[in-house]
């Protein structure tokens, strides 16, 4: 029964109660979730930044209790989604002064609008924390943890929590593709790129295992190519992606299945990589079998073609869950839902070696 269940869950997206007997039990074995990643995932921490980088005003939030929170969609972000798969609270935002104490049992999302791997990576959008950053802000929070509870404690709680990554996006989209502000595709071809992305995060990655984190979901790319944003640039046909762009994300997504490798030999260590980029492609390919009808542009940013982020007060399209984009560079409330599933319980071609369910199911 309890396999049927999981199936039911996974192909038919049903079965209320199904679903909650899953969270319950997943739930006993993660105590937290700790975020880390960029705009994809950032829950507010940019409002209480000097960032131009900001959701905090209507119509984001439009489907999430018509409430801007600082989350780039229209409603809940893929972690929002996968916490309440795992039937843990949305982790609190570092930056938010309230966010002390008790709050931080349920994890901390320390993710930050235009930050990349690289701490120069959306520089000209102002402050945001970058990957090494959310590193340090991490450990303030354990300096607060090892207040609350014994080391043993702390140790085991820090090993059944969920460390979730999304980073790379900002690299490349403020940074690499725009030559005109930033060195890097003068100074590294495509793959020297990659590798130089793929250094730094498997430094970061380390550090954060040491730390004492010991389960992590690393997103890959996806196919930014693809994003409202880029096909604005009139570098590809009409209806067309930029290959060119998705074309040099191959060595990064590829790279991050071998840090997931190193990683897992190393004591206790579980690491999963997201097929981000094979998930939002098989979507942009055949949108109508999920649903969409609209897939080259943003759902808010209409007049623009959803070449910017939403403006304030704009009046967004009606049939949202029919939108691939949210805007010119975010995805759907919907498509969250669908990458979320497929982390959660997909194949390994979803989510290499294991999923996060399975990951849930690992007790050292």
């Amino acid at each position: 029964m309890g396999m049927l269940c999981i199936i039911i869950i996974s192909f038919l997206i049903g079965n209320l109660e199904c679903s909650k007997g899953v969270a319950v039990a997943a739930s006993e074995r993660v105590p937290a979730l700790f975020v880390f990643g960029d705009s994809l995932v950032d829950v507010g921490n940019n409002n209480f930044l000097s960032s131009i980088a900001k959701s905090n005003y209507f119509p984001y939030g439009i489907d999430f209790n018509m409430r801007s929170t600082g989350r780039f969609s229209n409603g809940k972000t893929f972690v929002d989604i996968i916490g309440e798969m795992l039937g843990v609270p949305y982790p609190a935002a570092f930056a938010d002064p309230n966010s002390v104490g008790v709050k931080l049992l349920g994890g901390v999302n320390y993710a930050s609008a235009a930050a990349g791997i690289l701490d120069e990576s959306g520089q000209h959008y102002g402050a945001r924390y970058s990957l090494s950053q959310q590193v340090v802000n991490f450990e303030s929070t354990l300096d607060q943890l090892k207040t609350m509870m014994e080391s043993s404690n702390l140790t085991n709680f820090l090993g059944k929590s969920i460390a979730i990554l999304v980073f790379g996006s900002n690299d490349y989209i403020n940074n690499y593709l725009m030559p005109s502000m930033y060195s890097s595709s003068y100074t590294y071809n495509p793959s020297q790129f990659g590798n130089l992305l793929l250094n730094n995060y498997a430094r970061q990655l380390w550090a954060l295992y040491s730390l004492g984190l010991r389960k992590f979901f690393i997103a890959g790319i996806g196919p930014i190519g693809c994003i409202p944003n880029q096909r604005a640039t009139g570098q590809a046909p009409p209806g067309r992606c930029v290959d060119y762009v998705n074309q040099i994300l191959g060595t990064f997504n590829q790279g991050l299945k071998s840090i997931a490798d190193q990683l897992n030999r190393r004591p206790g260590a579980t690491v999963a990589i997201g097929n981000t980029y094979g998930a939002v492609g098989d979507i942009l390919n055949n949108p109508s079998t999920y649903g969409f009808n609209v897939v080259d542009r943003g759902c808010c940013g209409i007049r623009n073609q959803g070449q910017i982020t939403c403006l304030p007060y704009a009046y967004p399209c009606s049939n949202r869950k029919e939108y691939v984009f949210w805007d010119a560079f975010h995805p759907t409330q919907a498509v969250n839902e669908i990458l979320a599933r497929r982390a959660f319980y997909g194949p390994p071609l979803d989510s290499y070696p294991i999923n996060i369910q399975q990951m849930t199911l690992i007790n050292y």
